[in-house]
């Protein structure tokens, strides 16, 4: 079974470089990967995801509040 990049990685010293991979991220401070970053840092903010993300904590808050409507809708069904 292949591992996952957060179980291989050394937080310290390397990144991952699998940019095909779903859960990459351009950020080296969390090894590219997303599943490091949650590791390392816990539950993140809306800026610590615009950050990761490359835009702003604002815009992060849109796409929370339309996944929200949807996933209320959704339910609803």
């Amino acid at each position: 079974m292949k591992k996952k990049c957060a179980e291989i990685l050394d937080f310290e010293s390397e990144t991952c470089d699998s940019s095909e991979c779903p859960l990459w991220i351009n950020f080296k401070k969390d090894c590219n990967c997303i599943n490091v970053s949650i590791k390392k840092h816990g539950n993140l903010t809306l800026q610590q995801v615009g950050e990761r993300m490359g835009v702003s904590h604002v815009r992060i808050k849109q796409i929370q509040d339309k996944a929200l409507k949807k996933l209320k809708k959704c339910s609803k069904i």
